[in-house]
């Protein structure tokens, strides 16, 4: 079988997959795949909102093991998905914890220490399952600085954020704004249509196109419908892989300096 060619590529990716969400997903699944995709990179959360550990749902985790074998990527997408609310914050920090991300901005401002204890805690727990995600998301896409270097001194290769993918292995930086919904309003939703209609055009010449789903997308017709019109489009030109399968077979990944930013 012929390596995908990291030359134009399309990432789906599924974001928090956990016991809470395992229903959903299994439907999102099966709909990507009567589209062509037979491999996501599905973004984990070791304890969702602090409602029940992965580990102790062996439902799940046989379910998991199934789709890493699969070929799926297994990635860490945070711990457990939640920021608390702290005293004397700023206005810019209510409005990226609370109304960009509804208090789900986890390593948004996390120091170091706290992010490599629950990085290693992690890791630990997933090589649990023989998991060794060579990559970390964080939830919503916001990682602070500190974390950034937690997550690079833990050994992941690599990170992304909502407008890259970052190799922390050779510091590259390669420029991809991901498609991502937000269902939770109506004017949120009617935004969110309008904003990725727009998005998957300026992506057209793009080498890579994300699409980063969440299980409520499967809730709103109108979002699940754009969803599979665009990845069956995307699929003309593009080679559907994982993160991993991209960023390992990527070669401006390996020639590039550290730091450099990859444009498109």
């Amino acid at each position: 079988m012929q390596s995908p060619s990291p030359s134009r590529a399309l990432v789906v990716s599924i974001h928090d997959v956990s016991p809470l969400t395992q229903r959903a997903t299994q439907t999102i699944l099966a709909d990507l795949e009567k589209l062509g995709i037979k491999q996501c990179s599905l973004l984990v959360v070791p304890d969702h909102h602090r409602k029940g550990h992965f580990l102790d749902d062996k439902n799940f985790c046989d379910w998991l093991v199934a789709l890493g074998r699969a070929g799926h990527e297994i990635v860490i997408h945070g711990y457990y998905h939640s920021r608390e609310r702290r005293k004397a914050e700023s206005t810019w920090q209510k409005l990226m914890t609370r109304a960009y991300t509804a208090d789900e901005g986890e390593f948004y401002d996390i120091e170091e220490e706290h992010a490599a204890a629950l990085l290693a805690k992690a890791r630990a727990e997933f090589a649990r399952l023989d998991f060794h995600p060579p990559g970390f998301i964080a939830p919503a896409w916001l990682l602070s600085e500190a974390g950034e270097t937690a997550v690079r001194k833990a050994g992941f290769k690599y990170t992304t954020r909502l407008k890259n993918v970052l190799n922390l292995t050779t510091g590259v930086r390669h420029d991809s704004m991901s498609m991502v919904y937000s269902p939770r309003t109506a004017w949120r939703r009617a935004l969110s249509l309008a904003w990725n209609a727009s998005l998957y055009r300026r992506l057209k010449t793009n080498p890579l196109l994300r699409i980063g789903i969440h299980p409520p997308d499967l809730d709103y017709k109108n979002i699940w419908r754009q969803i599979t019109k665009y990845i069956p489009l995307a699929l003309e030109d593009r080679e559907p892989m994982t993160y991993w399968q991209w960023i390992s077979t990527h070669p401006e990944f390996h020639s590039a300096t550290p730091h450099d930013h990859v444009q498109s």
